[in-house]
């Protein structure tokens, strides 16, 4: 099973990878401009559809690959923290943008391939989960459920972001403040990882 420290671990990685902004967030955002947040409460599934595909066939493979390649894991750890540390630096430099409201809706297809192609699913199988999630089916079981429930509010968070935007409730928000913090947060993350990953 998966100790306290490692789910402690596990939560604060979920939360930290799924609030930064990317392809499936923006799609969220664009959608709650677009559509509200009741229309486009559905999308969540889709998300959360693709990321439990992409996580289980990533982890799966990684699992099996680390008994010829023992290196693997670590060198992973790094690789995903120096790519966290090219996005911080990525968000810093530019303004959170959304596609425009008058371009067509998204659906849940859109949303799935999306989901299923970002590469957050890579990081949490290799970085974020506990190697333990894919060698014992309780631990990836619960591994599953404690993700599934900590993206569900943040994916409506998105959702919730986009709707406001579009109701022009946000004129005091500056988007380059706030991906400046957010790229603040996911620097010392991607610290942290590398950190893990060389001791």
């Amino acid at each position: 099973m998966i100790s306290e420290s490692a789910m402690a671990l596990l939560a604060v990685g979920i939360v930290v990878v799924l609030i930064t902004p990317g392809p499936t967030n923006t799609l969220l955002a664009a959608a709650g401009l677009r559509q509200g947040l009741r229309r486009s409460s559905p999308l969540i599934a889709a998300e959360l559809a693709g990321y439990l595909v992409s996580i289980s066939v990533w982890g799966h493979f990684l699992a099996q690959a680390e008994h010829a390649w023992p290196w693997l894991p670590s060198l992973l750890r790094v690789t995903a923290g120096l790519y966290m540390a090219y996005l911080a630096v990525d968000m810093w430099r530019a303004a959170v943008t959304l596609p425009d409201s008058a371009q067509r809706t998204i659906g849940t297809r859109t949303l799935f391939v999306a989901t299923l192609l970002n590469p957050k699913g890579l990081l949490f199988a290799g970085t974020i989960f506990p190697a333990v999630a894919f060698a014992q089916v309780p631990a990836y079981f619960f591994a599953m459920l404690m993700f599934a429930c900590l993206l569900v509010p943040i994916a409506l968070a998105w959702i919730a972001f986009g709707a406001a935007l579009g109701s022009g409730k946000l004129t005091w928000l500056d988007p380059v403040r706030m991906q400046r913090a957010a790229s603040i947060v996911l620097g010392a993350f991607s610290l942290s990882l590398a950190w893990a990953a060389l001791h």
